[in-house]
């Protein structure tokens, strides 16, 4: 659901950000974080990117189908008013 390579990278950053001197629990501090923020991410209302484009292609067909239908029906009105 969650791009897993950007928790990654997010948790390295702030990895990165801790003093020299603590770098012996930065690991600990990494799986922590992510950790949080899979748990907070997972909370959100969100959809995943493979669900978002079948969405896309669905919505596109639908548009399309609804162009034709509109046009069909302005035909059989046009000659409904002959």
């Amino acid at each position: 659901m969650i791009n897993a390579k950007k928790i990654e990278e997010i948790a390295q950053q702030v990895s990165d950000a801790i003093p020299a001197g603590l770098k012996n629990v930065a690991s600990d501090i990494e799986e922590k974080t992510k950790t949080v923020l899979q748990r907070k991410l997972s909370e959100l209302d969100v959809v995943t990117r493979e669900e978002f484009d079948v969405q896309t292609q669905v919505l596109i067909k639908t548009r399309a189908k609804l162009t034709e239908l509109e046009t069909k029906l302005a035909e059989i009105e046009a000659k409904l008013a002959e």
